[in-house]
């Protein structure tokens, strides 16, 4: 049997969408779901607000917590009046950090946390962030000049679980986070970096797959064998456990 992947899924007023039937949305970019499924696994939508989470641990395989908008500052101690915050979902930073938390503890579930999903395992591990990039750099290589996508560069640190997923030294995917890691949390290791010093991946080196990025490798993933690497390695990693249970 194929691994059951589970993805988070935006809040339902996260995205809005030019309808007169429906209000609310529970939606994930379709490439999510395509680099699982090239992967050979099976992608589940996981909707924020579910009051029994815990037991999309005893039905899943594997998890992805997916990119999206900024987590409220109170969750880390930040500044909740910072001029460039973008929308909250406070039931998705409730489900996703509960989540982040079993998987901290747990130690059994194949995980990959993409951009807003490497900030909330951060905070879930005690760790902080950066409201705004500009605040800390003079420029900005993390955005496009619309605030949409840029193509950046990475370093992937040698001794990484990192390097040894993605096969490279660097990797130039696509990016799009105005916020960044302040202090890391704990038990979690730096495994990138950009150019300009922003911390762009964690992983924990006592799990059996724990990446997180904070790019977005499902945008390339298609084209960038690097980039799919992420995903495949996590199907893996989740059958094996499947076996394993």
């Amino acid at each position: 049997m194929a691994p059951v992947i589970g993805i988070t899924t935006y809040g339902r007023n996260e995205k809005r969408f030019d309808t007169k039937y429906y209000n609310d949305f529970y939606t994930i970019p379709a490439d999510y779901v395509d680099a699982v499924r090239r992967a050979g696994g099976v992608p589940v939508l996981l909707p924020p607000g579910e009051p029994n989470w815990e037991r999309w641990l005893e039905v899943i395989d594997g998890l992805i917590i997916s990119g999206g908008s900024d987590i409220e500052p109170h969750q880390y101690n930040g500044n909740s009046e910072h001029p460039n915050l973008t929308s909250h979902d406070p039931p998705r930073d409730e489900t996703e950090l509960a989540l982040a938390k079993s998987v901290l503890e747990k130690i059994d579930t194949p995980s990959l946390f993409i951009c807003r999903g490497m900030q909330v395992v951060n905070v879930a591990a005690g760790g902080s962030l950066h409201e705004h990039i500009p605040d800390i750099q003079p420029e900005d290589i993390h955005r496009g000049a619309d605030g949409g996508w840029a193509i950046q560069e990475v370093g992937v640190e040698s001794d990484s679980a990192l390097r040894n997923v993605m096969e490279v030294e660097t990797a130039v995917p696509y990016s799009g986070h105005h916020q960044a890691i302040k202090n890391v949390g704990e038990g979690l290791t730096v495994s990138s970096k950009a150019p300009d010093g922003i911390i762009e991946a964690l992983e924990r080196k006592d799990h059996p797959y724990f990446i997180a990025v904070q790019w977005h490798p499902e945008k390339s993933a298609g084209e960038d064998e690097s980039q799919q690497k992420l995903f495949d390695k996590l199907v893996q990693a989740a059958k094996e456990n499947k076996n394993e249970k």
